[in-house]
């Protein structure tokens, strides 16, 4: 029998999320829900700094965050890969050519200890087809260090006017449920 770490493990990781977010202003979050990636926006949307953006498809997180940016608001989008499938489209005819600088925090699926099967061809392709793009992403298994990992991904992010995806696996935040 296997321990399940979700109830054991802390959140560290969610709170260094937090604070690199805010250290760069930004502060509109569109997101589509997942369990995993609400340990992070439950922590959001309890402090007034942010603004947290419930979206029904990631294309649609793309354009709020997009548009957020057009007006002034740097902004963030949350998922996991399978949403990332749905996102393509408005990644590469939106955000790629208008060169917007937003940070995708994108919760890896497929991976060590995942139990959903159908979640593994997106979970395996998710970076190769961020490298097609041309974008830069960091892979992150654990905390240590992650404060400064999070500080550069954002510089370069901002500096370079390009999406940076920052894939957080289940090593990093203990999976989802079976």
């Amino acid at each position: 029998m296997t321990a399940n770490t979700n109830t054991t493990r802390t959140d560290n990781w969610a709170h260094l999320i937090v604070q690199a977010l805010k250290d760069w202003d930004i502060s509109l979050i569109a997101y589509v829900p997942d369990t995993s990636i609400h340990r992070v926006t439950r922590i959001i949307d309890e402090d007034p700094f942010f603004h947290l953006v419930s979206a029904t498809r990631e294309e649609e997180a793309v354009g709020i965050a997009v548009g957020s940016y057009a007006a002034g608001r740097n902004a963030a989008v949350f998922m996991q890969t399978s949403g990332f499938g749905n996102s393509i489209n408005a990644l590469a005819s939106l955000c790629v050519p208008a060169r917007t600088p937003i940070p995708f925090f994108i919760n890896m699926r497929g991976g060590t200890g995942e139990f959903n099967i159908s979640q593994v061809p997106m979970g395996r392709t998710t970076v190769p087809i961020l490298d097609l793009f041309g974008l830069v992403s960091y892979t992150i298994d654990d905390d240590y260090r992650m404060d400064n990992l999070l500080d550069g991904a954002m510089k370069l992010c901002y500096a370079n006017r390009q999406p940076v995806a920052i894939c957080l696996t289940q090593r990093l935040h203990g999976g989802k449920f079976a």
